[in-house]
């Protein structure tokens, strides 16, 4: 399996960075290895001094394909959840500033918590109009509304299948809205989709 990670799908977030708003779907990827699952607890690694949290739309692949059409997409995925991409924002900056790739400052081990996965047909206005929060110690950080995505996920999954072949058990992380922030030891992070709660993890 791959972890498909979209960056800067959100107007908002992009002035947070600075930076500028893509013409074209940007991305990256997550070895399994970034995988943290069933709300286990996050170590903040001894390389960043600068960890952050990003809320997202995580969708889940049920099918194999190539090159799939924006209108066939929604037959390529079935669940959605809510993930943390971990992100250590001063190497992000230093691989900006070098152009480097990003692989160090989003793709280390368990950088991407993926929360408990809910079928698509449990939420009937569809990918486009999803709305979430993340909360930290109790606290709303992050709000998002899928319809604020520049890329939706149909268009997403079109155009990352033409790259990669996209296989049943990959996760796409859609992008994150503004709110990012820190994160130190004994923060407590809990995200919701539509109401309800969907992932929790604690910085240790």
């Amino acid at each position: 399996m791959k972890i498909i990670c979209i960056g800067q799908n959100y107007r908002e977030h992009i002035k947070e960075l600075g930076t500028k708003v893509p013409e074209k779907p940007v991305f990256f990827c997550k070895p399994d290895t970034a995988l943290l699952l069933r709300n286990r607890p996050f170590y903040i690694p001894d390389f960043t001094r600068n960890l952050h949290y990003e809320t997202e739309l995580v969708v889940r692949i049920c099918k194999v394909g190539k090159n799939i059409a924006p209108r066939f997409a929604p037959d390529y995925y079935d669940a959605y959840t809510l993930g943390f991409d971990f992100t250590a924002r001063d190497i992000q900056e230093y691989c900006r500033r070098e152009g480097l790739p990003w692989e160090a400052c989003k793709a280390f081990d368990n950088s991407a918590a993926i929360g408990e996965f809910i079928p698509k047909d449990k939420f009937p206005q569809g990918p486009d109009d999803l709305r979430f929060e993340m909360k930290k110690n109790g606290e709303s950080c992050q709000k998002g509304h899928t319809a604020d995505m520049i890329f939706k996920v149909d268009e997403i999954i079109s155009y990352v299948s033409k790259f990669f072949t996209l296989r049943t058990g990959d996760y796409i992380f859609t992008g994150t809205p503004p709110g990012v922030g820190a994160l130190q030891i004994g923060d407590r992070l809990e995200a919701f989709l539509e109401g309800i709660a969907v992932l929790r993890c604690t910085i240790k």
